[in-house]
């Protein structure tokens, strides 16, 4: 099921900053934590990724196959 987001522009004097914001649905699936660094990776025009730098422990305990 995918979750439609707006991109969002904010427009300053000097700067310009791009914004999209996460569902609640999705933040609690992945378990995000309040200041966790994550990293955009650009595929192609057409695909982002959002890695992890680090996973957070709960989510290792959880993962039954043995992948992380």
């Amino acid at each position: 099921m995918g979750f439609p987001t707006k991109v969002q522009l904010i427009q300053r004097n000097e700067s310009h900053r791009w914004y999209i914001n996460f569902p609640s649905t999705v933040a609690q699936a992945m378990e995000f934590q309040r200041g966790e660094i994550v990293e955009w990776i650009a595929e192609d025009k057409n695909r982002l990724l959002l890695c992890r730098r680090k996973v957070p422990t709960a989510t290792l305990k959880k993962n039954k196959r043995g992948k992380a």
